[in-house]
């Protein structure tokens, strides 16, 4: 067990761990009896270069860092750069003879939690359990903070699962009665169409719940209509008989730079508040649109970024808010419902804002209410015209070498390129693959599974490089389960693809990854 003392207030201090940065033995010792004349019970790895520096963050894993200002090699401003990009709240102090005023604004700055001169370190003893304890506060509220939003996307979640319990029967009952009919009406396309278009609803409703419930905050190309069709897809089931629900976009295809799931979320908590304020039933209308905006449009400390932007609109006919609700809504914990958690509001404020975007509010008493997010949009010239759906996806004859584990996925992968005019070889593992190649040759392209068992896609991946292949690969990989490939050399012409992929989506990165790499390919290169 760990020895413990009683500081000058009598409160428990634990043992503490301090990484000393200082390159005179003297010196450490004069600073650190500081801290034995004040009963702090601690434990110290001293340093004086950068290697040994970084091992000791992972090593020794310190409490706080003490450190002098100029050392010959290494400095504490560099201690303090590297230790912020890895640890935001770890307090760091300077304990230097040299240290300027001015030197030491700019530390604090940078990121310094305080600054003690050597000539004069009586409160060096202070200054380290302050720094300690406002750590420590910063980590609670870090904590209290991560988990209540957890809470709050919980609380949604619940609201949503009645409804979708029985949306998720009521797909997924053709899909069972098919089984038996296929059998017996093989030749009927009407019934494929059904079992593929039951699946694909299926499929995207469970994705949106599975990317709501897991907080993924991955940058991405959002589409409007995507935005609007997952949110829908979450709304069946809330959503009242005596609500009427409106989702209409000014234009479906437009893209933008956000994040799928917290805009999602954002929309989701705006819509599930705007269904609480209509007990009695009443509308809600979700639109977007695009605005341009001038500096005249924000106010306070808003960014006055003139420009195109999304506008995101969820409007309801329900009780509307007060001036002493609008005054007070952005506030952490405030809420006006019995059971709320006071968060959802701040936190689709902070999404917004984390998008560059702003937030406007318009609502009475009576009159229903208004929520108005404004997302900036990037001109992108030329990159706006998306791929002529009149591509030619027509294979021609190139030789297409398909390693996947499960039967049934190989079997679909190896029939589709086929029949668009590829010469699809399958293989049921790497191991397989490599021979493949050993008694054919190289083929054009090599799409692989990452989630094979036995012999990982990656691993086959690094033995196809081995064995000097410089060709296009495809890389079927599950969104919510990227592969490690630090470990892979550099591939030109690597594509990583989310499963289940689409036959557009197939054929279309098929088509680029051969284009691409037939012509940064010397002749005669395998």
């Amino acid at each position: 067990m760990e020895s413990q003392k009683v500081d000058r207030q009598h409160r428990v201090l634990p043992k503490i761990r301090v990484l000393q940065i200082e390159d005179s033995q003297l010196d450490a010792e004069l600073v650190l009896s500081e801290l034995d004349a004040d009963a702090i019970d601690y434990d110290v790895h001293l340093v004086d270069a950068e290697p040994e520096f970084l091992s000791a963050l992972e090593g020794f894993r310190p409490h706080i860092v003490l450190s002098d200002l100029s050392m010959p090699g290494f400095s504490g401003q560099r201690a303090l750069e590297l230790l912020r990009e890895r640890d935001q709240d770890l307090p760091f102090i300077f304990v230097s003879a040299t240290l300027g005023e001015e030197a030491a604004i700019e530390a604090l700055r940078n990121g310094a939690t305080d600054y003690i001169l050597k000539q004069n370190p009586a409160r060096l003893a202070s200054a380290v359990r302050r720094a300690l304890r406002e750590a420590e506060a910063q980590r609670a509220r870090r904590r209290a903070e991560t988990e209540l939003i957890r809470a709050q996307r919980f609380e949604s979640l619940a609201m949503l699962a009645g409804g979708l319990s029985h949306d998720l029967r009521n797909l997924l009952q053709p899909l069972l009665l098919a089984g038996d009919s296929l059998q017996d009406y093989q030749e009927d396309p009407r019934l494929g169409r059904l079992v593929r278009d039951c699946g694909k609803r299926g499929l995207d409703m469970v994705q949106s719940m599975l990317s709501f419930a897991r907080g993924a905050r991955r940058a991405e190309q959002v589409r409007v209509g995507a935005l609007l069709e997952a949110l829908n897809l979450l709304l069946q089931g809330s959503v009242p008989r005596s609500v009427t629900l409106h989702l209409s976009a000014s234009d479906p295809e437009l893209t933008f730079d956000g994040n799928h799931t917290e805009l999602q979320q954002c929309l989701l908590n705006l819509s599930l508040n705007a269904i609480q304020a209509m007990p009695e039933g009443g509308e809600l209308r979700i639109e977007t649109s695009v605005k341009v905006l001038d500096d005249t449009f924000f106010v306070g400390d808003e960014e006055a970024e003139e420009g195109s932007y999304l506008c995101l609109t969820v409007a309801d006919t329900g009780t509307g808010m007060d001036e002493d609700a609008l005054r007070h809504m952005f506030e952490p914990f405030y809420t006006t419902k019995e059971t709320g958690t006071g968060l959802g509001l701040i936190s689709c404020k902070r999404i917004v804002t984390a998008h560059g975007g702003v937030m406007r509010v318009d609502s009475q008493p009576g009159r229903g209410t208004q929520f108005h997010l404004y997302i900036p949009l990037l001109d992108r010239g030329a990159e706006a015209s998306e791929q002529d759906e009149s591509d030619n996806l027509q294979g021609e004859a190139e030789r297409v070498l398909v390693v996947v584990e499960e039967a049934g996925q190989l079997s679909l992968l190896v029939d589709t390129l086929d029949s668009w005019g590829y010469q699809a070889h399958a293989s049921q593992s790497g191991t397989a693959a490599l021979q493949w190649i050993e008694a054919q040759g190289v083929p054009d392209l090599v799409v692989l599974d990452a989630d094979m068992n036995l012999f990982t896609g990656v691993r086959t991946l690094a033995a196809l490089f081995d064995h000097g292949y410089r060709r296009a690969v495809l890389l079927l990989a599950r969104p919510d389960a990227p592969p490690d490939m630090d470990e892979l050399p550099v591939m030109e012409h690597l594509y990583l693809i989310d499963k289940p992929i689409s036959t557009q989506k197939l054929l279309r990165t098929v088509r680029e990854a051969l284009e691409a790499s037939a012509g940064s390919l010397p002749e005669g290169a395998p």
